[in-house]
């Protein structure tokens, strides 16, 4: 019998490294060996500027697998204070940067314009672009016992007709989803994966996988025996440790973790 990879890309968004920046993200992957990166747009300026993180990828040999477009509360005023412009942008610096896929959130409720055009306009830009956009599951907010639909036309990805979906096992967490289950629904349309956890909690809490409450490996060892090609980006949290070497090692253990869940899926005989 031999292991049989799936051909799946493991890779790490730039987010996982912050308080450092965009660079440090470019470096440690190459540094630890990750297949690419998922470029976090945000206030960092080296993020908004395609030739600044052209000339790091060129750098480090470190491919750029997918373009997070700015639309997380602190980023509502990168690039421009219309959304649609901001998406738009990304899915420029994408194909500038020969990355296949766009992550974007669903529309906040109180961007009723957008929201309004969103999904058909999600369609629209892919058919026009051959970028895939993959709209990402989300959650709704808590504050105690009240609970806010935060987003337009919702938070669950499943029962919207977007062509591809991005699957964030954080979110997950929060929504009290079974992403195994999310996963199975969605089916052919899982076009991207947010490989990381969380406890339950109301806080969107991207834990190392395999320290919080979401079925991790179950998930790798399902997409493993789907021979799933999709990018798996480890988009973890490691703002609260004090030194470089605790988050490497954080981001060394997440990228430990993955290769081997996605190993332990179907063993072809020879």
């Amino acid at each position: 019998m031999e292991v049989s990879v799936p051909d799946a890309p493991v890779g790490l968004s730039t987010a996982s490294v912050y308080p450092e920046n965009t660079e440090a993200g470019f470096e440690l992957a190459g540094e630890l060996g990750y297949d690419g990166v998922e470029l976090m747009v945000w206030t960092d300026a080296v993020s908004q500027d395609t030739d600044a993180v052209l000339a790091l990828r060129d750098t480090y040999q470190v491919p750029v697998l997918a373009v997070h477009a700015p639309c997380l509360l602190v980023t509502q005023r990168v690039w421009s204070a219309d959304p649609w412009e901001r998406l738009e942008k990304a899915v420029a610096m994408a194909q500038r940067l020969d990355a296949p896929t766009v992550v974007v959130h669903p529309p906040f409720r109180w961007q009723r314009e957008y929201a309004r055009r969103f999904v058909d306009g999600v369609a629209r830009l892919e058919a026009d672009t051959g970028i895939v956009l993959a709209v990402e599951n989300m959650y709704p907010w808590r504050a105690g016992s009240r609970e806010l639909q935060a987003y337009l036309p919702g938070w669950d990805p499943v029962d919207q007709p977007y062509a591809h979906c991005t699957l964030d096992l954080s979110h997950t967490a929060v929504s009290g989803s079974d992403a195994l289950a999310m996963a199975d629904q969605l089916g052919d349309r899982l076009a991207h994966l947010h490989m990381t956890d969380g406890s339950g909690s109301a806080l969107d809490e991207h834990l190392v996988p395999g320290r919080g409450t979401q079925p991790c490996e179950q998930l790798l060892e399902k997409l493993a025996a789907q021979a799933w090609t999709g990018a798996i980006v480890l988009e973890v949290s490691t703002r609260r440790l004090r030194t470089r070497e605790e988050r490497v090692a954080d981001l060394a253990e997440a990228l430990a973790f993955t290769r081997l869940n996605l190993a332990a899926g179907p063993q072809v005989e020879r």
